[in-house]
């Protein structure tokens, strides 16, 4: 009796989360000129109106390369940095790990605020680099944690086991440390993309009127117009992290967290 209260109460937890979700897809398919749920006919003519407009095809094109490169340096900076706070005691380690997770806890609005004064001072701001660098700066903490959560007193151990063997650092790291923290690096790097991509606060301090983001952009178009294209642009972001779940179950197989655990 227990585990099925406990079912049906996950279900309609799921189902309270995908509900949203469902209302967004189905109002983008509605044929009328206005948002509606359910949708009055189907018609795909939003999405067509999306990739006809070339200001949302370009945003597209900025938020994933944007993306792409924030993670992609977020794992280089995060790896050194979780491994060495997880497995050297010095001085100031405490305070090198909070300020790199501080991101986490300051709201995005006031670390736009200040980076758009910091770059504006070294005369690069509203620019592509202004923009990568604030998403560096906040998704760099979720690859951190990601990776750090997997590091254990066994992993040290193994490590000093693959030094006694005779490995060198590098091949330790390549094949001890790197195939243990992997499950960390790839949830890291999905929900640091994620973040990246949908990120409206931080962002709208560092876009102009020819570097804009996806979610910029729709919150610039929500404010004078309210219509169908709205869910159509919504659902291609939900569209979007469905496809990188699925990439990443066919290439790397979300079950190895799992196994990762036990």
């Amino acid at each position: 009796m227990g585990r099925f209260i406990i079912a049906c109460i996950a279900y309609v937890v799921i189902l309270f989360l995908v509900l949203p979700l469902v209302v967004i897809i189905g109002s983008s398919l509605t044929s009328s000129s206005y948002l509606s749920f359910p949708p009055e006919g189907l018609s795909l003519k939003w999405y067509a109106l999306v990739f006809e407009d070339k200001t949302y095809t370009h945003a597209f094109l900025i938020s994933t390369g944007l993306a792409l490169s924030a993670t992609l340096v977020a794992i280089v900076l995060a790896i050194p940095v979780a491994l060495v706070t997880a497995q050297q005691r010095f001085p100031g380690r405490e305070l090198l790990s909070t300020l790199f997770n501080a991101p986490l806890i300051v709201p995005y609005l006031v670390i736009g605020s200040a980076l758009l004064q910091f770059t504006a001072q070294l005369g690069f701001a509203q620019t592509f680099w202004s923009l990568l660098l604030g998403h560096i700066l906040i998704i760099t903490p979720f690859v951190i944690r990601s990776v750090y959560a997997l590091l254990d007193s066994d992993h040290e151990l193994l490590e000093r086991a693959s030094a006694d063997l005779g490995a060198s650092a590098w091949e330790t790291f390549r094949h001890i440390t790197l195939p243990l923290i992997r499950p960390g690096i790839v949830s890291g790097a999905f929900f640091a993309f994620i973040t990246s991509w949908i990120n409206v606060e931080l962002s709208m301090f560092h876009t102009n009127a020819v570097l804009n983001t996806t979610p910029v952009q729709l919150f610039n178009y929500v404010q004078y117009s309210v219509d169908p294209m709205i869910s159509a642009v919504s659902a291609i972001t939900i569209f979007i992290s469905l496809l990188v779940i699925v990439i990443l179950d066919l290439t790397i197989g979300l079950d190895v967290f799992a196994s990762d655990k036990k």
